[in-house]
């Protein structure tokens, strides 16, 4: 997953107007200052794990606080799982 696929799928759960924040060097913003509640990223990681196949415990999404954290969880079980 890139950071590309990452912020088109935050843009699909929150909506486009929703997205200002999430243009330029996001990785090391929390999702805090992005804008994104917890409801928010949980919304997220759901549609992550429909669109990549992979299953994100609650508990490491609710830790992965930026979008670098968020993005090395999912690859890293992308790769576990592959």
């Amino acid at each position: 997953m890139t950071l590309d696929d990452l912020r088109g799928t935050l843009i699909a759960c929150a909506g486009e107007e929703d997205s200002v924040a999430l243009s330029g060097d996001i990785l090391d913003m929390t999702f805090e200052e992005l804008g994104y509640d917890s409801l928010a990223l949980m919304e997220s990681a759901a549609k992550i794990e429909r669109d990549h196949g992979v299953s994100l415990p609650d508990e490491a999404v609710a830790e992965a606080d930026t979008p670098r954290a968020l993005l090395a969880l999912v690859n890293g079980l992308t790769a576990t799982a592959a």
